[in-house]
Protein backbone atom coordinates (compact mmCIF):
# COMPACT_ATOMS: atom_id res chain seq x y z
CA UNK A 1 0.00 0.00 0.00
CA UNK A 2 2.69 2.47 0.81
CA UNK A 3 4.33 1.68 -2.52
CA UNK A 4 1.14 2.52 -4.20
CA UNK A 5 0.99 5.80 -2.30
CA UNK A 6 4.61 6.66 -3.40
CA UNK A 7 3.84 6.15 -7.15
CA UNK A 8 1.11 8.74 -7.18
CA UNK A 9 3.27 11.92 -6.79
CA UNK A 10 5.80 10.74 -9.29
CA UNK A 11 3.09 10.25 -11.91
CA UNK A 12 1.71 13.75 -11.18
CA UNK A 13 5.16 15.34 -11.71
CA UNK A 14 5.45 13.61 -15.07
CA UNK A 15 2.12 14.92 -16.21
CA UNK A 16 3.17 18.46 -15.16
CA UNK A 17 6.36 18.23 -17.18
CA UNK A 18 4.41 17.06 -20.23
CA UNK A 19 1.96 19.96 -19.90
CA UNK A 20 4.85 22.46 -19.65
CA UNK A 21 6.48 20.93 -22.73
CA UNK A 22 3.22 21.19 -24.65
CA UNK A 23 2.89 24.85 -23.68
CA UNK A 24 6.43 25.60 -24.85
CA UNK A 25 5.82 23.89 -28.18
CA UNK A 26 2.50 25.74 -28.62
CA UNK A 27 4.19 29.09 -27.95
CA UNK A 28 6.93 28.42 -30.51
CA UNK A 29 4.41 27.55 -33.22
CA UNK A 30 2.27 30.60 -32.54
CA UNK A 31 5.28 32.93 -32.56
CA UNK A 32 6.52 31.57 -35.88
CA UNK A 33 3.06 31.95 -37.45
CA UNK A 34 2.83 35.58 -36.25
CA UNK A 35 6.26 36.31 -37.65
CA UNK A 36 5.34 34.91 -41.07
CA UNK A 37 2.00 36.78 -41.08
CA UNK A 38 3.48 40.23 -40.40
CA UNK A 39 5.30 40.68 -43.77
CA UNK A 40 2.26 39.51 -45.69
CA UNK A 41 0.08 41.94 -43.77
CA UNK A 42 2.53 44.74 -44.43
CA UNK A 43 2.57 43.83 -48.12
CA UNK A 44 -1.20 43.82 -48.29
CA UNK A 45 -1.41 47.27 -46.67
CA UNK A 46 1.36 48.81 -48.79
CA UNK A 47 -0.82 49.91 -51.79
CA UNK A 48 -3.05 52.21 -49.72
CA UNK A 49 0.06 53.70 -48.13
CA UNK A 50 1.53 54.42 -51.58
CA UNK A 51 -1.76 55.81 -52.75
CA UNK A 52 -1.91 58.13 -49.78
CA UNK A 53 1.62 59.38 -50.45
CA UNK A 54 1.09 59.82 -54.23
CA UNK A 55 1.43 63.48 -55.54
CA UNK A 56 -1.71 65.33 -56.69
CA UNK A 57 -2.43 65.53 -60.46
CA UNK A 58 -0.32 68.04 -62.37
CA UNK A 59 -1.99 71.39 -63.08
CA UNK A 60 -3.16 72.18 -66.62
CA UNK A 61 -4.17 68.68 -67.59
CA UNK A 62 -7.70 69.61 -68.70
CA UNK A 63 -9.89 72.58 -67.73
CA UNK A 64 -12.99 71.48 -65.85
CA UNK A 65 -15.65 72.71 -68.36
CA UNK A 66 -13.76 71.36 -71.38
CA UNK A 67 -13.19 68.07 -73.15
CA UNK A 68 -9.61 67.03 -73.82
CA UNK A 69 -7.93 64.39 -75.94
CA UNK A 70 -4.20 64.12 -75.47
CA UNK A 71 -3.95 61.59 -78.29
CA UNK A 72 -5.55 64.05 -80.75
CA UNK A 73 -3.89 67.07 -79.06
CA UNK A 74 -7.33 68.72 -78.94
CA UNK A 75 -9.22 70.72 -76.31
CA UNK A 76 -12.89 71.60 -76.84
CA UNK A 77 -14.63 74.22 -74.69
CA UNK A 78 -17.75 74.58 -76.83
CA UNK A 79 -20.96 76.33 -75.68
CA UNK A 80 -19.80 76.60 -72.06
CA UNK A 81 -20.63 80.32 -71.58
CA UNK A 82 -17.02 81.04 -70.68
CA UNK A 83 -16.24 84.71 -70.01
CA UNK A 84 -12.46 84.32 -70.32
CA UNK A 85 -9.91 81.94 -71.78
CA UNK A 86 -9.27 79.02 -69.36
CA UNK A 87 -6.07 79.53 -67.42
CA UNK A 88 -5.14 75.84 -67.05
CA UNK A 89 -4.94 74.78 -70.69
CA UNK A 90 -2.69 71.73 -71.14
CA UNK A 91 0.63 72.47 -72.83
CA UNK A 92 0.15 69.65 -75.33
CA UNK A 93 -2.87 71.32 -77.00
CA UNK A 94 -2.57 71.73 -80.76
CA UNK A 95 -6.23 72.37 -81.68
CA UNK A 96 -8.27 74.61 -79.38
CA UNK A 97 -12.01 75.20 -79.84
CA UNK A 98 -13.55 78.05 -77.82
CA UNK A 99 -16.71 78.49 -79.87
CA UNK A 100 -20.13 79.52 -78.61
CA UNK A 101 -18.98 81.30 -75.43
CA UNK A 102 -19.33 84.81 -73.94
CA UNK A 103 -15.74 86.05 -74.03
CA UNK A 104 -16.56 89.69 -74.96
CA UNK A 105 -12.92 90.90 -74.78
CA UNK A 106 -9.56 89.32 -75.61
CA UNK A 107 -6.97 91.21 -73.51
CA UNK A 108 -3.26 91.47 -74.35
CA UNK A 109 -1.52 88.14 -73.82
CA UNK A 110 -4.80 86.25 -73.50
CA UNK A 111 -3.00 82.95 -74.25
CA UNK A 112 0.28 83.58 -72.40
CA UNK A 113 0.99 80.58 -70.15
CA UNK A 114 3.85 78.95 -68.22
CA UNK A 115 4.84 76.68 -69.81
CA UNK A 116 3.78 78.36 -73.08
CA UNK A 117 1.30 76.83 -75.48
CA UNK A 118 4.12 76.20 -77.92
CA UNK A 119 2.27 73.59 -79.99
CA UNK A 120 -1.05 75.44 -80.46
CA UNK A 121 -1.56 75.57 -84.24
CA UNK A 122 -5.35 76.01 -84.74
CA UNK A 123 -7.49 78.36 -82.66
CA UNK A 124 -11.25 78.66 -83.23
CA UNK A 125 -13.02 81.55 -81.45
CA UNK A 126 -16.04 81.82 -83.73
CA UNK A 127 -19.41 82.75 -82.28
CA UNK A 128 -18.05 83.75 -78.87
CA UNK A 129 -19.62 87.24 -78.63
CA UNK A 130 -16.25 88.96 -78.97
CA UNK A 131 -16.61 92.73 -79.16
CA UNK A 132 -12.99 93.74 -78.71
CA UNK A 133 -9.62 92.21 -79.57
CA UNK A 134 -6.75 94.10 -77.96
CA UNK A 135 -3.20 94.59 -79.20
CA UNK A 136 -1.04 91.53 -78.60
CA UNK A 137 -3.99 89.24 -77.84
CA UNK A 138 -2.29 86.35 -79.72
CA UNK A 139 1.25 86.87 -78.51
CA UNK A 140 3.25 83.89 -77.14
CA UNK A 141 1.70 81.49 -79.65
CA UNK A 142 4.74 80.71 -81.84
CA UNK A 143 3.08 77.87 -83.77
CA UNK A 144 -0.34 79.43 -84.46
CA UNK A 145 -1.17 78.80 -88.12
CA UNK A 146 -4.97 79.03 -88.26
CA UNK A 147 -7.19 81.58 -86.50
CA UNK A 148 -10.99 81.84 -86.81
CA UNK A 149 -12.71 84.95 -85.42
CA UNK A 150 -15.84 84.62 -87.53
CA UNK A 151 -19.37 85.45 -86.32
CA UNK A 152 -18.25 87.90 -83.63
CA UNK A 153 -19.52 91.53 -83.54
CA UNK A 154 -16.06 93.12 -83.47
CA UNK A 155 -16.67 96.77 -82.75
CA UNK A 156 -13.02 97.29 -81.82
CA UNK A 157 -10.33 95.30 -83.60
CA UNK A 158 -6.96 96.73 -82.59
CA UNK A 159 -4.58 97.63 -85.40
CA UNK A 160 -1.96 95.52 -83.58
CA UNK A 161 -4.20 92.56 -82.76
CA UNK A 162 -2.09 90.29 -84.99
CA UNK A 163 1.18 92.23 -84.84
CA UNK A 164 1.75 92.21 -81.09
CA UNK A 165 1.57 94.95 -78.48
CA UNK A 166 5.00 96.27 -79.55
CA UNK A 167 5.03 96.13 -83.34
CA UNK A 168 8.55 97.58 -83.55
CA UNK A 169 10.02 94.60 -81.64
CA UNK A 170 7.69 91.72 -82.46
CA UNK A 171 8.47 89.57 -85.47
CA UNK A 172 6.11 88.45 -88.19
CA UNK A 173 3.04 86.49 -87.18
CA UNK A 174 3.09 82.74 -87.93
CA UNK A 175 -0.50 82.91 -89.19
CA UNK A 176 -1.21 81.21 -92.52
CA UNK A 177 -5.04 81.20 -92.45
CA UNK A 178 -7.20 83.99 -91.03
CA UNK A 179 -11.01 83.80 -91.01
CA UNK A 180 -12.87 87.07 -90.39
CA UNK A 181 -16.30 86.19 -91.80
CA UNK A 182 -19.39 87.98 -90.47
CA UNK A 183 -17.58 90.18 -87.95
CA UNK A 184 -19.43 93.41 -88.73
CA UNK A 185 -20.87 94.91 -85.50
CA UNK A 186 -24.33 96.50 -85.18
CA UNK A 187 -24.54 100.09 -86.37
CA UNK A 188 -24.71 101.45 -82.81
CA UNK A 189 -21.35 99.85 -81.90
CA UNK A 190 -19.20 101.15 -84.75
CA UNK A 191 -17.75 104.00 -82.63
CA UNK A 192 -18.14 106.53 -85.45
CA UNK A 193 -15.36 105.12 -87.61
CA UNK A 194 -15.10 103.19 -90.82
CA UNK A 195 -15.40 99.44 -90.31
CA UNK A 196 -13.52 98.85 -93.56
CA UNK A 197 -10.71 101.10 -92.36
CA UNK A 198 -10.48 99.30 -89.00
CA UNK A 199 -10.07 95.90 -90.65
CA UNK A 200 -7.57 97.28 -93.16
CA UNK A 201 -5.44 98.75 -90.36
CA UNK A 202 -5.28 95.37 -88.59
CA UNK A 203 -4.25 93.60 -91.82
CA UNK A 204 -1.39 95.93 -92.68
CA UNK A 205 0.00 96.97 -89.25
CA UNK A 206 3.67 96.18 -88.80
CA UNK A 207 3.74 93.94 -91.88
CA UNK A 208 2.98 91.12 -89.43
CA UNK A 209 0.81 89.12 -91.85
CA UNK A 210 3.17 89.00 -94.81
CA UNK A 211 3.19 85.19 -94.50
CA UNK A 212 -0.61 84.92 -94.67
CA UNK A 213 -1.88 82.66 -97.46
CA UNK A 214 -5.65 82.49 -96.89
CA UNK A 215 -7.88 85.42 -95.91
CA UNK A 216 -11.67 85.20 -95.57
CA UNK A 217 -13.70 88.42 -95.26
CA UNK A 218 -17.13 87.19 -96.35
CA UNK A 219 -20.44 88.58 -95.14
CA UNK A 220 -19.13 91.87 -93.71
CA UNK A 221 -21.23 94.32 -95.78
CA UNK A 222 -18.11 96.02 -97.15
CA UNK A 223 -19.06 98.91 -99.44
CA UNK A 224 -15.51 99.37 -100.68
CA UNK A 225 -11.97 98.13 -100.11
CA UNK A 226 -9.40 100.68 -98.87
CA UNK A 227 -6.59 101.39 -101.29
CA UNK A 228 -3.78 99.63 -99.39
CA UNK A 229 -5.74 96.89 -97.60
CA UNK A 230 -3.80 94.16 -99.47
CA UNK A 231 -0.48 95.97 -99.73
CA UNK A 232 1.20 94.02 -96.90
CA UNK A 233 -0.06 90.56 -97.89
CA UNK A 234 2.32 89.50 -100.67
CA UNK A 235 2.00 85.78 -99.92
CA UNK A 236 -1.79 85.66 -100.23
CA UNK A 237 -3.13 82.71 -102.25
CA UNK A 238 -6.86 82.69 -101.44
CA UNK A 239 -8.99 85.79 -100.89
CA UNK A 240 -12.69 85.41 -100.11
CA UNK A 241 -14.83 88.57 -100.38
CA UNK A 242 -18.15 87.02 -101.29
CA UNK A 243 -21.49 88.16 -99.83
CA UNK A 244 -20.48 91.78 -99.25
CA UNK A 245 -21.83 95.00 -100.76
CA UNK A 246 -18.87 95.97 -102.93
CA UNK A 247 -19.92 98.38 -105.66
CA UNK A 248 -16.54 98.85 -107.31
CA UNK A 249 -12.91 97.70 -107.15
CA UNK A 250 -11.53 101.01 -108.36
CA UNK A 251 -9.45 101.83 -105.27
CA UNK A 252 -8.00 98.42 -104.41
CA UNK A 253 -4.90 97.03 -106.12
CA UNK A 254 -4.12 93.36 -106.76
CA UNK A 255 -0.83 94.03 -108.48
CA UNK A 256 1.43 92.73 -105.68
CA UNK A 257 -0.56 89.50 -105.15
CA UNK A 258 1.53 87.49 -107.58
CA UNK A 259 0.74 84.19 -105.79
CA UNK A 260 -3.03 84.69 -105.72
CA UNK A 261 -4.89 81.59 -106.89
CA UNK A 262 -8.55 82.30 -106.09
CA UNK A 263 -10.51 85.54 -105.71
CA UNK A 264 -14.15 85.16 -104.63
CA UNK A 265 -16.34 88.17 -105.47
CA UNK A 266 -19.72 86.45 -105.68
CA UNK A 267 -22.89 88.00 -104.24
CA UNK A 268 -21.70 91.60 -104.18
CA UNK A 269 -23.08 94.76 -105.81
CA UNK A 270 -20.54 95.03 -108.64
CA UNK A 271 -21.89 96.75 -111.75
CA UNK A 272 -18.79 96.79 -113.97
CA UNK A 273 -15.05 96.09 -113.81
CA UNK A 274 -13.00 98.91 -115.28
CA UNK A 275 -9.90 98.65 -117.44
CA UNK A 276 -7.37 99.14 -114.63
CA UNK A 277 -8.87 96.28 -112.58
CA UNK A 278 -9.12 94.01 -115.62
CA UNK A 279 -5.46 94.60 -116.48
CA UNK A 280 -4.33 93.77 -112.94
CA UNK A 281 -6.36 90.56 -112.83
CA UNK A 282 -5.03 89.49 -116.21
CA UNK A 283 -1.45 90.04 -115.03
CA UNK A 284 -1.76 87.53 -112.18
CA UNK A 285 -0.48 84.20 -113.52
CA UNK A 286 -2.45 81.70 -111.39
CA UNK A 287 -5.63 83.50 -110.36
CA UNK A 288 -9.22 82.32 -110.77
CA UNK A 289 -11.87 85.03 -110.33
CA UNK A 290 -15.43 84.13 -109.30
CA UNK A 291 -17.99 86.81 -110.29
CA UNK A 292 -21.40 85.12 -109.99
CA UNK A 293 -24.54 86.84 -108.70
CA UNK A 294 -23.60 90.47 -109.25
CA UNK A 295 -26.03 93.06 -110.72
CA UNK A 296 -24.09 93.85 -113.93
CA UNK A 297 -25.22 97.00 -115.76
CA UNK A 298 -25.00 96.35 -119.49
CA UNK A 299 -24.49 99.81 -120.98
CA UNK A 300 -21.69 101.46 -122.92
CA UNK A 301 -19.33 101.20 -119.89
CA UNK A 302 -19.52 97.41 -120.06
CA UNK A 303 -17.89 97.08 -123.51
CA UNK A 304 -14.32 96.58 -122.20
CA UNK A 305 -15.37 93.99 -119.63
CA UNK A 306 -17.37 92.02 -122.22
CA UNK A 307 -14.37 91.98 -124.55
CA UNK A 308 -12.12 90.84 -121.68
CA UNK A 309 -14.50 88.04 -120.68
CA UNK A 310 -14.55 86.71 -124.23
CA UNK A 311 -10.76 86.46 -124.29
CA UNK A 312 -9.78 85.49 -120.73
CA UNK A 313 -9.79 82.07 -119.09
CA UNK A 314 -9.47 83.25 -115.49
CA UNK A 315 -13.24 83.44 -114.82
CA UNK A 316 -14.82 80.01 -114.18
CA UNK A 317 -18.49 79.91 -115.09
CA UNK A 318 -18.32 83.11 -117.12
CA UNK A 319 -21.04 81.80 -119.42
CA UNK A 320 -23.52 82.17 -116.55
CA UNK A 321 -22.91 85.90 -116.00
CA UNK A 322 -26.01 87.90 -117.00
CA UNK A 323 -27.19 91.51 -117.11
CA UNK A 324 -29.39 92.95 -114.37
CA UNK A 325 -29.91 96.44 -115.86
CA UNK A 326 -31.31 98.04 -117.92
CA UNK A 327 -34.68 96.30 -118.04
CA UNK A 328 -34.47 95.52 -121.74
CA UNK A 329 -31.16 93.67 -121.17
CA UNK A 330 -32.18 91.72 -118.07
CA UNK A 331 -30.97 88.08 -118.01
CA UNK A 332 -28.95 88.52 -121.22
CA UNK A 333 -25.66 86.59 -121.07
CA UNK A 334 -22.63 88.89 -121.09
CA UNK A 335 -20.77 86.67 -123.55
CA UNK A 336 -23.59 87.08 -126.08
CA UNK A 337 -23.39 90.87 -126.16
CA UNK A 338 -21.63 93.02 -128.73
CA UNK A 339 -21.02 96.74 -129.11
CA UNK A 340 -24.40 97.33 -130.76
CA UNK A 341 -26.17 96.13 -127.62
CA UNK A 342 -24.16 98.28 -125.23
CA UNK A 343 -25.38 101.85 -125.46
CA UNK A 344 -25.88 104.44 -122.73
CA UNK A 345 -29.65 104.83 -122.96
CA UNK A 346 -30.81 107.87 -120.98
CA UNK A 347 -34.11 106.15 -120.16
CA UNK A 348 -34.22 105.61 -116.41
CA UNK A 349 -35.63 102.57 -114.64
CA UNK A 350 -39.33 102.90 -113.67
CA UNK A 351 -38.46 103.24 -109.98
CA UNK A 352 -36.24 106.26 -110.68
CA UNK A 353 -38.86 107.76 -112.98
CA UNK A 354 -41.45 107.49 -110.21
CA UNK A 355 -39.04 109.12 -107.77
CA UNK A 356 -38.42 112.07 -110.06
CA UNK A 357 -42.17 112.56 -110.64
CA UNK A 358 -42.78 112.59 -106.90
CA UNK A 359 -39.92 115.07 -106.42
CA UNK A 360 -41.45 117.36 -109.06
CA UNK A 361 -44.83 117.29 -107.34
CA UNK A 362 -43.27 118.19 -104.00
CA UNK A 363 -41.32 121.11 -105.50
CA UNK A 364 -44.50 122.38 -107.23
CA UNK A 365 -46.37 122.34 -103.92
CA UNK A 366 -43.58 124.23 -102.21
CA UNK A 367 -43.61 126.86 -104.98
CA UNK A 368 -47.38 127.26 -104.77
CA UNK A 369 -47.23 127.79 -101.01
CA UNK A 370 -44.47 130.39 -101.44
CA UNK A 371 -46.52 132.34 -104.00
CA UNK A 372 -49.58 132.20 -101.73
CA UNK A 373 -47.59 133.68 -98.86
CA UNK A 374 -46.35 136.49 -101.11
CA UNK A 375 -49.89 137.24 -102.25
CA UNK A 376 -51.29 137.40 -98.73
CA UNK A 377 -48.55 139.80 -97.67
CA UNK A 378 -48.57 141.93 -100.80
CA UNK A 379 -49.44 145.21 -98.97
CA UNK A 380 -46.71 144.78 -96.40
CA UNK A 381 -44.21 143.85 -99.10
CA UNK A 382 -45.21 146.92 -101.15
CA UNK A 383 -44.73 149.22 -98.14
CA UNK A 384 -41.40 147.62 -97.37
CA UNK A 385 -40.20 148.17 -100.95
CA UNK A 386 -41.30 151.87 -100.83
CA UNK A 387 -39.35 152.35 -97.62
CA UNK A 388 -36.27 150.85 -99.21
CA UNK A 389 -36.69 153.10 -102.26
CA UNK A 390 -36.99 156.26 -100.09
CA UNK A 391 -33.95 155.31 -98.05
CA UNK A 392 -31.90 154.72 -101.20
CA UNK A 393 -33.08 158.07 -102.64
CA UNK A 394 -32.03 160.01 -99.51
CA UNK A 395 -28.69 158.28 -99.51
CA UNK A 396 -28.03 159.06 -103.18
CA UNK A 397 -29.03 162.74 -102.72
CA UNK A 398 -26.46 163.05 -99.94
CA UNK A 399 -23.76 161.65 -102.22
CA UNK A 400 -24.87 164.01 -105.02
CA UNK A 401 -24.66 167.08 -102.75
CA UNK A 402 -21.15 166.18 -101.57
CA UNK A 403 -20.05 165.63 -105.16
CA UNK A 404 -21.23 169.12 -106.22
CA UNK A 405 -19.37 170.77 -103.33
CA UNK A 406 -16.14 168.96 -104.11
CA UNK A 407 -16.41 169.73 -107.82
CA UNK A 408 -16.80 173.61 -107.43
CA UNK A 409 -13.96 175.38 -105.47
CA UNK A 410 -16.17 178.38 -104.75
CA UNK A 411 -18.73 176.21 -103.03
CA UNK A 412 -15.95 174.60 -101.09
CA UNK A 413 -14.71 177.99 -99.76
CA UNK A 414 -18.27 179.02 -99.03
CA UNK A 415 -18.85 175.91 -97.08
CA UNK A 416 -15.65 176.40 -95.04
CA UNK A 417 -16.48 180.11 -94.32
CA UNK A 418 -19.94 179.19 -93.24
CA UNK A 419 -18.43 176.71 -90.85
CA UNK A 420 -16.26 179.47 -89.36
Amino acid sequence: MPGGCSRGPAAGDGRLRLARLALVLLGWVSSSSLTSWAPSAAASTSPPASAASAPPPLPGQCPQPCECSEAARTVKCVNRNLTEVPADLPPYVRNLFLTGNQLAVLPPGAFARRPPLAELAALNLSGSSLREVCAGAFEHLPSLRQLDLSHNPLGNLSAFAFAGSDASRSGPSPLVELMLNHIVPPDDRRQNRSFEGMVAAALRAGRALRGLQCLELAGNRFLYLPRDVLAQLPGLRHLDLHNNSLVSLTYVSFRNLTHLESLHLEDNALKVLHNATLAELQSLPHVRVFLDNNPWVCDCHMADMVAWLKETEVVPGKAGLTCAFPEKMRNRALLELNSSHLDCDPILPPSLQTSYVFLGIVLALIGAIFLLVLYLNRKGIKKWMHNIRDACRDHMEGYHYRYEINADPRLTNLSSNSDV
